[in-house]
């Protein structure tokens, strides 16, 4: 055995050495390039030396949402790649949310993410946007307005697809009778949600909408529902920082209802690993962030669009306690 090792190691020490030589050799057609900007983005600096743009992101988030923090997270990182100043503005309210962007406008940014939660908002705005010459990128939700509102590509899961995962999941695990909770009404990706999982859940499948930011309401509302319903025996949120709350509501009203979410973050992992969740449905939001900001930056430099006028899907991912583990670490860097 001794032999052998010492014959992996020579081999070994031959591969690096090929190795390399062959990337010295390739230096003069790019490979050196290549080293040199891996090297200046993993060292936060511009692996690129194109102009220095300014993009924006405007979103429906609400405050403290994890999820949004991840897919900043990945917007970040392209823009310190691509040489990109990155904004970001976000409000709940479309209307608002409409206002930012056309603040965002105003300021001549070189580049547009924006979200269409509530469309209807957003329409006139997103059109002022294409207008000015601002290129658009949808993120997260809106893909089946995306197209027509003028952006370039929309980036993210379809929420109907995604539902209809959950249906299956829910079926697989035997579930009965459930309950999917909307934290936003007016969000037509969450109503898409539950009406995927309505799609294909055999049993029978009820909505309950709750007050997103007000969490004692969200957890009041859903072990009322529990308690006064024994037969309910799954309970669906649609957002990662519900799904503890959900826990603790079936706790309280004494229900052994298993608690499934979409999207991840470090504390669904946890629970998924510990077994006081059932599931959970990952969209990716790192690369919702990550792809619109570089996509934006090959627009401007190189005029590429991907998507064919189809939806770039990032999701959805049926994450169980047997993922969990390998994802945990990601998701405490805040990355998935």
């Amino acid at each position: 055995m001794a032999r052998v090792r010492t014959g992996v190691r020579a081999l070994s020490a031959v591969l690096a050495a090929v190795l390399g030589a062959t990337l010295a050799g390739c230096s003069s057609t790019g490979g050196k390039r290549a080293e040199e900007r891996a090297k200046a983005a993993a060292q936060g600096h511009a692996a690129v030396d194109t102009p220095r743009w300014t993009f924006a992101m405007v979103t429906h988030s609400g405050d403290g949402d994890t999820f949004w923090d991840i897919v900043q997270n990945g917007a970040k990182q392209a823009a310190v790649k691509d040489n990109i100043k990155f904004l970001y503005a976000h409000d709940v309210e479309g209307n608002k949310q409409a206002q930012d962007v056309q603040a965002m406008i105003d300021q001549k940014v070189d580049g547009l993410i924006v979200t269409l939660a509530k469309p209807d908002a957003m329409k006139d705005v997103v059109a002022k946007a294409k207008v000015a010459g601002i290129p658009v990128i949808t993120v997260n939700s809106g893909s089946e307005e995306s197209k027509a509102f003028g952006a370039l590509t929309h980036i993210g899961q379809d929420e109907t697809i995604a539902g209809e995962a959950v249906g299956d999941e829910l079926n697989k695990r035997g579930k009965k009778k459930a309950v999917c909770v909307l934290h936003e009404q007016g969000n037509v990706g969450h109503e898409q949600r539950c009406a995927g999982v309505r799609k294909t859940f055999k049993g029978d499948l009820q909505n309950l909408y709750v007050e997103g930011t007000n969490m004692p309401n969200v957890q009041s509302s859903i072990e009322a529902k529990l308690q006064s319903d024994k037969d309910i025996d799954a309970v669906v949120t649609l957002g990662a920082p519900f799904a503890p709350t959900a826990v603790k509501a079936a706790q309280q009203a004494g229900s052994k209802a298993e608690v499934d979410t979409f999207d991840l973050n470090a504390k669904v992992a946890e629970s998924l690993q510990d077994g006081s969740l059932g599931f959970a449905v990952d969209q990716q939001p790192y690369l919702q962030g990550y792809e619109a900001v570089d996509l934006l930056w090959l627009y401007k430099y190189n005029a590429d669009v991907l998507g064919g006028g189809r939806p770039v899907l990032t999701g959805p991912q049926i994450i169980t306690k047997d993922d969990a583990k390998a994802l945990a670490d990601y998701t405490k860097r805040g990355t998935r």
